[in-house]
């Protein structure tokens, strides 16, 4: 029957029906009850687009900027639209509930999976999960905001402890869930790791006592996959949902439970309503039409995200005109970075249009465009540029086999051009992974020249390489259980080089053989025989014959990954260097970073242009080809600080100490507050970032509101001769109680775009809790007795003084 209002009684279910509702039925799919008019929600993971819970996997979606590149727009109403547009994907590809947003924060600039997350500062996450989360809902797609709670680094991430003080934990890693809660999400996700001893599956202070008690969460908490670990501790904690359900800690366990008199009765009843609530609210049907145009709102998004930071003698823009000769130069402009490497991970569309044929498209044949590369596009893994053995066209033959005798017919076959497979056990078109099994990948291989080869080929299990029939390359090892979802993306392999000639075509084959496992993976690739110091020269020589260069440079899809943290902050190897050379053979050189986190920039020095890209989505050619001609301007500001140094960031190591903690001994100074606590100054500030056009602020007017906060009303005039835009930015500065120095904290924006000349009133409303802090004393906010400064500006560091604000 059609489900009509998100209040459906359980009370009339049976226990054993109660119980079903606290389980999957599949790997992404929540149980049905047809007699209670309950369906199923179908799930997938996010937070990008849809991944993981379509029919297939390897299904194009829409692939929309990183968490972070969304941040750095600095800009909710751009965010929601975001979100409307990922649920609408969701609705077209029929999933009801979306693993998203990430509202954890990067501690470190080695967390791996921080180009998912929006900010270092808590309000600002806050913020900008609030408009995605409120996005995709108004679509009738519940939000699943994750990972509840400290799920900030990747490291052991599956047993790490976080020890977290109380004023830290409210303060900074809470608010972002908090603020989630308070605009009304439907679903949050329990991480992995521990906080202070206890597993957050198992967190009854976490889920019961603040989550659904204080906040008063009326939607249902789930386990991150394959999380939940104890029945009773977790469905006492308040877990409402175990996900998936292999691991059967829910579902009959939990009746059993309940029968023994172990769990209480009301707590199944609590989690399957909140299961059949989720049920009702993305069943509903009718949502309003959808407006926005997906291409388009992309190009905008992944612009409106990038950051420029230097901009000497106003070379960038550059417009197309006769007789221009550009230079493009670097790896990431042919192979861009677009995401980070996730479960997530979304199949890129193949007619996304790389910067490198964007540009060339937008400046036309008017103008000159040279390309060379510089260094290896594909530092980690190559590709394998091979054509199936079925005349297909491009991409491997894969074959999947039971057991490990791959003499006997396979009992599927496919075609994949990718140079990385992955399963999960119980997901859509994946080997069964409950028992032994065999995947064998062929392709022809035709080289372009002669010389030597390095074959790159890794898996989870024993796997061999075979070039025209003869094994070249044998490894009989396996990877441990513990160790598979942080090998599965990091793309670790072992090479083997042989000598080829152009021309004449080698059968490749790839196999791999496994055991029973919850996920396994084999990738592979072939490295040709460029020689870097050729590279680089050829580089060299190209930006000298410029008028301009666009130097594109940054990381690779597995650079940031889920379930492994990075060595360190610097760029691929040899990007430095391309950069000095590059940069020193033609002076007009704009950079361009195409990563995802705070990173090394010792090497910009002399360098007069400098933008961070960040991962943009599938629409990065077009952005930024628009953004480099001056149609669109660059129009992001920093949601992280960049250090001058790896030495002055708060947290950087990330492993757990011997006892599997990790200490966050920085405590509320996460981020710019640690920068401001040390009086360190930082190579580009939180907020910073300069457009193509300038701004003057006038002198704020402060008014109190009824609630006891104020509102802040600052005319802004743009002074420049193009359109732009500006973010005016509030900073409150509170005292301290114990006499340390007062740390200055975000607690309102307002982006503005004006055409030249005009100018406008930026209005900024902060409320009481904005000049609060968390009393340990008390287990409550209080607001300190005192003067709470409050600055305004473009940026923390251009953040002047605007009003005291006196604690009533």
């Amino acid at each position: 029957m059609p489900v009509t209002s998100d209040a459906i009684d359980v009370s009339a279910l049976t226990l054993d029906d109660k119980a079903r509702l606290t389980t999957g039925a599949a790997m992404w799919s929540t149980a049905a009850l047809p007699q209670a008019g309950i369906p199923p929600v179908k799930m997938a993971d996010g937070p990008m687009g849809i991944a993981s819970g379509r029919v297939d996997e390897r299904d194009v979606s829409t692939l929309t900027p990183c968490g972070t590149a969304l941040a750095a727009s600095w800009d909710p109403a751009l965010v929601r639209r975001i979100g409307a547009l990922v649920g609408e994907e969701a609705r077209r590809l029929g999933v009801q509930a979306v693993l998203a947003p990430n509202l954890n924060l990067p501690r470190s600039p080695l967390a791996g999976r921080a180009f998912e997350m929006f900010s270092e500062d808590p309000w600002l996450t806050g913020e900008m999960g609030a408009a995605w989360i409120d996005g995709i809902q108004s679509r009738g797609v519940a939000a699943v905001a994750k990972h509840l709670v400290c799920n900030d680094s990747e490291t052991e991430r599956n047993a790490m402890d976080a020890v977290v003080d109380e004023r830290t934990l409210r303060e900074v890693y809470l608010l972002p869930f908090e603020r989630a809660v308070s605009t009304g999400v439907w679903g949050i996700l329990a991480a992995y790791n521990r906080v202070n001893g206890t597993h957050c599956v198992e967190h009854p202070l976490l889920l019961r006592d603040i989550v659904k008690g204080e906040w008063g969460f009326d939607g249902f908490i789930v386990s991150d996959w394959f999380g939940t670990l104890d029945t009773d501790a977790s469905a006492t904690a308040g877990l409402d949902l175990e996900m998936p359900p292999m691991t059967g800690r829910f579902g009959p366990a939990l009746a059993a439970a309940v029968r023994e008199g172990r769990v209480a009765p009301a707590r199944v009843d609590d989690a399957a309503a909140r299961v059949a609530r989720l049920a009702a609210r993305t069943h509903t049907g009718a949502v309003s039409p959808y407006e926005d145009d997906a291409p388009a709102l992309l190009t905008e998004a992944a612009a409106a995200g990038f950051v420029l930071l230097k901009n000497e003698g106003a070379l960038l823009p550059q417009a197309p005109r006769p007789g221009l000769t550009i230079a493009v130069i670097g790896p990431n402009a042919l192979a861009p970075c677009y995401q980070g490497g996730t479960f997530a991970k979304i199949a890129v569309r193949p007619d996304a249009l790389a910067p490198l044929d964007a540009i060339r498209a937008r400046y036309g044949q008017d103008c000159t465009v040279l390309f060379e590369p510089g260094v290896d596009p594909q530092p980690r893994l190559p590709s394998m540029p091979v054509t199936a053995l079925d005349g297909t066209g491009r991409g491997m033959t894969v074959e999947y086999f039971t057991g490990h005798d791959p003499d006997q017919p396979p009992s599927r076959t496919e075609t994949r051009d990718t140079n990385s497979l992955t399963w999960f056990h119980g997901m859509d078109g994946a080997p069964p992974l409950d028992r032994p099994g065999t995947v064998r990948a062929s392709g022809l291989l035709t080289p372009t020249q002669d010389g030597p080869h390095t074959f790159h080929v890794g898996g989870t299990g024993p796997v061999r390489l075979l070039l025209d029939g003869v094994e070249v390359f044998r490894r009989d090892d396996s990877v441990r259980p513990s160790d598979i979802m942080g090998v599965l993306k990091a793309g670790e392999a072992d090479t083997v080089t042989q000598a080829l000639v152009a021309g004449q075509a080698v059968r490749v084959v790839v196999e791999l053989r496994y055991a029973p496992a919850r996920a396994h993976g084999l990738w592979y690739g072939v490295r040709g025989p460029d020689n870097p110091a050729e590279l680089l020269e050829r580089a060299v020589a190209v930006a000298s014959q410029a008028d301009t260069v666009f130097l594109i440079v940054g990381e690779t899809q597995d650079a940031g990954v889920e379930s492994k943290d990075r060595p360190d902050t610097r760029l691929p190897a040899g990007q430095a260097e391309l950069i000095r050379r590059v940069v020193a053979a033609n002076p007009n050189t704009a950079v361009l970073v195409n990563v995802a986190h705070a990173v090394d920039l010792s090497w910009a020095e002399g360098v007069p242009a400098l933008m961070i890209t960040w991962y943009p989505g599938e629409m990065f050619g077009p952005a930024i080809a628009a953004v480099l001609a001056g149609d669109r301007e660059p129009g992001g500001r920093l949601p992280l600080t960049f250090a001058a140094q790896d030495g002055d960031y708060p947290a950087y190591d990330l492993t757990p100490d011997e006892d599997g903690r990790v200490r966050y001994a920085e405590g509320w100074h996460i981020g710019y507050r640690h920068f401001a606590a040390q009086d360190l100054v930082p190579r580009h500030c939180l907020g910073e970032g300069l457009g193509y056009t300038t701004f003057a602020y006038g002198h704020p007017v402060v008014a109190p509101t009824a609630d006891g906060g104020v509102t802040i009303m600052v005319p802004v005039r743009n002074t420049g001769a193009r359109a732009g835009k500006t973010v005016v930015q509030a900073y409150v500065t509170s005292p301290e109680e114990d006499g340390s120095s007062p740390i200055p904290r975000l607690r309102a924006i307002a982006p503005l775009v004006l055409a030249p000349g005009a100018e406008a009133t930026a209005v900024l409303t902060l409320d009481a809790r904005a000049f609060s802090h968390w009393d340990v004393g008390r287990h409550g906010w209080r607001t300190a007795l005192g003067g709470h400064a409050i600055s305004v500006g473009p940026s923390l560091a251009a953040a002047r003084p605007a009003h005291l604000w006196q604690a009533p």
